[in-house]
């Protein structure tokens, strides 16, 4: 169990219900923010809490984002080359999620540094692969992991670390 913490934005498109957000997350990176990016095509842009790795995703269907965020995520972690233990546990721990609404302004202001980074990528650089994108995101250094591993790629790397340390 786990759960989206969407923008308004995405909330108004994929028109689910909306709960209180889960507090003991089963997946190892927990909770994850989302929000609509309107480019042509539309895009959902998800962050994880914990360690702020951006996943990037098309929009459509709204309504079946919930059940598509899991292959998208792990597309993303396999690309990443997580280990496929870690990427398995976390795909199935997946199955039963849930819409909250946004609690955090700092993950909502990493979240739209990525946007204004991922745009300029798009426009400037060209890229278009939503999982390139994802992976050049992920190297950008964020404020909130300086006391610790300065950007989402290696706070990710770390979780997976201790995460494989505790499974053995």
């Amino acid at each position: 169990m786990f759960s989206i913490l969407a923008t308004k934005k995405l909330v108004d498109r994929v028109k689910q219900p909306v709960m209180p957000p889960v507090s003991e997350p089963t997946t190892a990176l927990g909770n994850w923010y989302a929000t609509a990016v309107f480019w042509r095509p539309q895009v959902a842009l998800f962050v994880n809490e914990r360690t702020l790795f951006p996943v990037l995703m098309p929009l459509a269907p709204a309504a079946t984002l919930m059940e598509r965020f899991p292959v998208s995520l792990q597309q993303t972690l396999e690309a990443r080359k997580v280990a496929s233990d870690f990427t398995e546990s976390e795909i199935a721990a997946m199955a039963d999620g849930r819409y909250a609404r946004t609690a955090s302004r700092s993950v909502l202001g990493s979240m739209n540094d990525f946007v204004y980074l991922a745009k300029s990528y798009r426009e400037h650089r060209g890229v278009s692969d939503l999982i390139v994108l994802s992976l050049i995101l992920s190297e950008t250094p964020c404020g909130p992991l300086y006391e610790r591993h300065v950007s989402p790629d290696r706070e990710l790397d770390a979780l997976v670390s201790r995460w494989l340390g505790q499974s053995e």
